[in-house]
């Protein structure tokens, strides 16, 4: 059988490849069971970054519309169900992990895609790939929670039109509205995302997972509810061993060696 989710583990670091270069890498349940599991073999590996990318010549092209493997990947009348079954389960999960997550784009982000690249916290993304809020070619709205990413990173009216149009965004283009972090040339796109998750790796792992939250709770609260928010997570920050080190390290002038503790 195929592995849809290839798995691979070095200094502190899981990258997680979608495995289906065949067909783009578009979406299915059996992948997306797969994908769980390779989460949860992370965790429990005790990774503290992850990478995100796909075999082949694209990133991922959304949901396959073929039907995928087998059965049980086929497309019903309702797709609501697969959103709720499995795409909004794994982006959500996504945005709860305690690690920091970087995408490594490395061809075509297109639809359902798109939103799983942009979820990361740092998307590095090669020169030649491109990113497409395709659904409106095919008759259909923006989903894996690609509205509100696109919409908090660009605005209302730079999201409406990506939406409306789905045209192309090439990758300096995205770079320029802020829905990634770096192009890199298309051979470096994989080292850069993986040497950036290392150093994540050798952070305060227990902050660094309170501030990928911190922040993203701050895009849709008041200015009290943040404060609150920040109060509340620097206790917590305050009481790790991480921060205790950070203070010898300081006095003894020498970098700090975190264990994430």
């Amino acid at each position: 059988m195929t592995t849809r989710v290839l798995y691979d583990f070095a200094d502190n670091v899981a990258t997680l490849t979608l495995n289906r270069p065949d067909r783009m890498n578009a979406l299915t349940p059996t992948l997306f069971k797969e994908w769980q599991a390779a989460t949860d073999r992370a965790l429990d590996d005790g990774a503290r970054a992850i990478v995100l990318t796909g075999a082949g010549k694209a990133f991922s092209t959304g949901a396959d519309l073929q039907g995928g493997d087998g059965p049980e990947d086929a497309l019903g009348r309702d797709l609501s169900n697969p959103l709720e079954t499995y795409y909004n389960p794994m982006i959500r999960r996504l945005a709860d992990l305690p690690v920091p997550v970087v995408s490594a784009i490395n061809g075509p982000a297109v639809g359902a895609g798109m939103g799983f690249a942009l979820s990361a916290d740092i998307a590095v993304m090669a020169r030649s790939a491109y990113l497409m809020l395709a659904f409106v070619r095919i008759g259909l709205v923006p989903d894996a929670g690609s509205t509100w990413l696109v919409a908090k990173a660009v605005g209302r009216a730079k999201a409406l039109e990506l939406a409306l149009l789905g045209d192309e965004i090439p990758a300096e283009e995205g770079l320029r509205l802020g829905l990634v972090n770096r192009v890199v040339d298309d051979e470096d796109v994989l080292p850069t995302a993986q040497a950036l998750a290392k150093r994540l790796a050798q952070g305060p792992s227990q902050a660094l997972g309170m501030i990928r939250k911190q922040v993203a709770n701050a895009l849709d609260a008041d200015f009290d509810a943040v404060l609150a928010d920040e109060a509340a997570n620097q206790a917590k920050a305050g009481a790790t061993e991480d921060f205790m080190e950070a203070v010898m390290a300081f006095r003894e002038k020498r970098p700090p060696a975190f264990k994430g503790r």
